[in-house]
C-alpha cells in the first residue's frame, strides 16, 4: 500500500530535489508525495525482461531511442509518475543529463507491471494521466490476471486490446517485436 504525505503540497521543482534521508521512492500526485512500496522480485524480473527486449529492438533497428527503468515522467503541473519501463528519444533526455531522471515530455511508450497494490493506479489513474500527456502507447502487464493490455492513443483517448496466453503482443512502437504474453509473464518465474 502506498503512503501519502499530507503535511504540505509540493511543486514539481521541489519534488525533483526532495530527499527525506531514506531510500524511499515517491510519485508526485496533485502536489502530494506518494511513497511507493518496493517492487516484488517477480515485478523486477518482468520489467527487466521487457527492458532487455526493447533495448535489443532499439539496437537492432539503430533507433535514436533510449529505454529506462523506474525513471520518472512528469505527467502534469504537480504530478510525476515512476513507470516501470519507458522509451524516449535521445533528444528528450540530452538537455537533462545532469538533472533528476524525470522526463519532461511524453515518452514514446510506457509500461506498468501491475502489483496487488497498484491495480487501480495502473488501470485508472495512470491511464488518464498518460492519455492527457499524449503518450502514444501504454502497456499494462498484469501477472495477477495473466494478461497484457496495450493501449494506443487515438484522438486523445486510449483504445485497448488485451492479449493473453500464447498470443503475440502487437505493438505500434515495435511492430516487429516477437513476444507472447506467456514469454513476458514467464520472465517473472524462476526455475
Amino acid at each position: 500500500m502506498t503512503q501519502t504525505t499530507t503535511e504540505r503540497l509540493f511543486s514539481f521543482e521541489e519534488y525533483l530535489t526532495y530527499d527525506d534521508g531514506t531510500d524511499s521512492r515517491y510519485e508526485l500526485v496533485d502536489g502530494k508525495l506518494e511513497r511507493m512500496n518496493p517492487p516484488t522480485f517477480r515485478h523486477l524480473l518482468i520489467s527487466d525482461f521487457i527492458q532487455d527486449n526493447f533495448k535489443a529492438e532499439i539496437n537492432r533497428l539503430s533507433l535514436p531511442w533510449l529505454c529506462f527503468r523506474e525513471a520518472g515522467v512528469r505527467t502534469g503541473w504537480r504530478k510525476s509518475r515512476l513507470p516501470d519501463v519507458y522509451v524516449v528519444t535521445a533528444e528528450q533526455v540530452i538537455e537533462f543529463l545532469d538533472e533528476s531522471a524525470v522526463c519532461q515530455s511524453a515518452p514514446i511508450l510506457v509500461v506498468e507491471v501491475v502489483s496487488p497494490d497498484s491495480v487501480k493506479r495502473d488501470y485508472r489513474y495512470k491511464r488518464s494521466e498518460y492519455a492527457a500527456l499524449e503518450i502514444p502507447e501504454y502497456w499494462i502487464v498484469d501477472p495477477i490476471e495473466s494478461k497484457i493490455t496495450i493501449l494506443l492513443l487515438s484522438e486523445g483517448l486510449y483504445e485497448e486490446k488485451e492479449f493473453s496466453g500464447s498470443q503475440q503482443i502487437v505493438s505500434a512502437t515495435f511492430p516487429e517485436i516477437a513476444l507472447t504474453v506467456e514469454q513476458v509473464l514467464a520472465a517473472g518465474n524462476l526455475g
